[in-house]
């Protein structure tokens, strides 16, 4: 052995390690299992927080668009994730009968009332988008843009991209009585804006954490690529909505003060004498052998002096 390896020469390990530097572990998205017809089953359940969303059917959603039927040309069409929400490329919002409705994969009638486009900041690609804004400009729709410097800025901006759907879709509601379709879009559709989307059903529907966000928007729109960065993004922005739902569940217990401080006036203060069941050391003597009681193998072996 070199000289120079010598220092990294550990007789007592019993295993290989590697000396890369750590990487958070992959996260894994099942497929949703598969009704009698061989869809993809997956049922949501909205927070009601909004009018529109009373009137909203989310029966047999992904029989629209069933896996089994997909073919590559779709990838260049828009596919509708949940029936006010659809989600494709740029070339979709520059399709002039998709946007009036006319191209039959529009749901329950009418054409899209908002585009939203997810660009990235001084790049061609942004400028091209703005021939698609154009054309929906030209038909009287709505245009919207979100510009990120990186997709980290995306998790910044899910919030603001779901209160422009949401409000968009509830003018439409209080104005004509009509649930408002809004088309989500990015270059190819399948990245950036598929975080927007998912991230939205999240925010929005009581029963979506994000892997069934991913698993829903994949199942509509099979092309769809979340890579492991966005995947740990929409991660981070679940655990974002965990803890304010966490939160909201305390105020409406009464357990938050009107400027959203919680009240220490509805919790007992702990003593100072410690009781035998708060024992640290036993708490921690518990937790080690559920940790590592069940272990058979040991990465080290001891050295005899």
């Amino acid at each position: 052995m070199p000289s120079d390896m010598e220092t990294f020469s550990y007789p007592h390990k019993t295993a290989e390690y590697s000396y890369r530097v750590p990487t958070p572990p992959r996260i894994v998205v099942p497929p949703p299992a598969l009704n009698a017809d061989a869809l993809p089953e997956i049922t949501v359940k909205a927070l009601r927080s909004t009018n529109f969303l009373n009137s909203v059917n989310y029966n047999n959603l992904v029989t629209q668009n069933a896996l089994l039927e997909w073919t590559y040309e779709r990838r260049r069409e828009a596919q509708m994730v949940i029936p006010y929400l659809y989600l494709g490329p740029m070339t979709a919002a520059k399709d002039e009968r998709f946007l009036r409705g006319q191209s039959g994969q529009m749901i329950g009638g009418g054409g899209i009332t908002m585009v939203l486009g997810v660009r990235q900041k001084h790049t061609f690609e942004s400028k091209l988008m703005n021939g698609a804004l154009r054309k929906a400009q030209e038909l009287g729709i709505e245009c919207q843009t979100v510009d990120l410097a990186s997709n980290q800025d995306l998790i910044h901006n899910f919030p603001a991209t779901t209160a422009l759907i949401n409000d968009h879709l509830g003018r439409v509601w209080e104005t004509t009585g009509q649930i408002g379709k809004v088309l989500v879009f990015c270059e190819s559709g399948n990245e950036r804006s598929a975080g927007v989307v998912a991230a939205y059903l999240m925010e929005t529907h009581t029963d979506v954490d994000f892997i069934k966000a991913m698993q829903l928007v994949q199942a509509q729109r099979f092309c769809a690529n979340f890579d492991d960065a966005m995947k740990r993004l929409l991660q981070g922005y679940w655990d974002i909505l965990r803890a304010q739902r966490q939160v909201a569940d305390f105020a409406s217990d009464g357990d938050v003060a009107g400027n959203g401080v919680v009240s220490s006036m509805s919790r007992p203060k702990r003593s100072l004498q410690r009781d035998e069941d708060d024992d640290m050391d036993g708490i921690q003597q518990n937790d080690d052998a559920e940790r590592f009681g069940g272990r058979t193998f040991a990465p080290f072996m001891d050295q005899p002096l």
